[in-house]
């Protein structure tokens, strides 16, 4: 476990690696992608991790931990472990552990004992790419959480969150746009020009839609790259659009939830 390179948090705690794939979401997904450079792991096959698996335990600074990303904590294959992984979190309140998943749904048969109305120390979330993955939200209040957020990652298609409603079954208005969502990610596809795992177009427009949404409705928003299209299409330096300076004015934001 080291710094994460991921900009919305400070460390990744890979409780397992390997994991198999949901949707079209998936289709290029980075951790299949990383197993043909690291031939140690089969991405299909889920394996509890070793000596990263109670790394939290000695990181004593206050920080955000991102907890999967080479695997999706709410897999099945990890429900004969996933005990030990909660037994940690609750030994470290002094850490924010993000939880992501694309499995919401099995999110309330395997919460804790004791998780009550939610801990404190844990942020829960979905990933949603398109439209097509919407409905995934809905799951997140299945369960009382402290704090939930959504990560529209790969974003491979235009999202209007106000499409939310007809789900939760809510009038029009901003006010009831998202309920219960206190943060989102935006990032773009990164991906390969050639081979299996390329990447599909992301555009400025969908970008702007989901930040001035979640901008009306006050929710903080943070988007974290353009992704490798947009970065080709704009020239940018930065192959998969991660510099936040060369972005468009209007979508360099990167805002973090206020502390509670």
């Amino acid at each position: 476990m080291k710094n994460s390179n991921i900009q919305w948090t400070d460390y990744t705690w890979n409780i397992a690696v390997g994991c198999t794939k949901v949707d079209e979401d998936c289709k290029y997904c980075y951790m299949y992608r990383d197993s043909m450079k690291n031939t140690r792991y089969d991405p299909k096959v889920v394996r509890k991790t070793k000596t990263v698996f109670t790394k939290p335990l000695r990181i004593k600074e206050p920080s955000r931990i991102f907890v999967s990303s080479l695997t999706d904590v709410f897999h099945p294959e990890i429900d004969a472990f996933r005990d030990e992984m909660w037994e940690i979190i609750r030994q470290c309140p002094q850490h924010t552990f993000q939880i992501l998943t694309k499995r919401p749904e099995r999110i309330i048969d395997h919460l804790p004992k004791d998780w009550g109305d939610g801990w404190d120390n844990v942020w829960m979330g979905t990933s949603i790419g398109s439209e097509d993955s919407i409905h995934r939200v809905v799951h997140l209040f299945d369960f009382e959480s402290k704090f939930v957020f959504l990560s529209i990652e790969p974003l491979h298609g235009p999202i209007d969150l106000r499409k939310l409603k007809k789900y939760y079954g809510f009038c029009e208005g901003y006010f009831q746009l998202l309920p219960g969502i206190d943060w989102v990610i935006i990032g773009g596809e990164s991906g390969n020009e050639t081979g299996k795992y390329r990447y599909r177009p992301c555009k400025l427009e969908w970008i702007r839609t989901i930040v001035e949404e979640c901008q009306e409705a006050d929710i903080p928003v943070f988007v974290k790259q353009l992704g490798t299209h947009l970065a080709k299409e704009l020239s940018l330096k930065d192959r998969h659009g991660g510099d936040i300076s060369e972005w468009p004015e209007d979508v360099r934001v990167r805002e973090f939830p206020s502390p509670t």
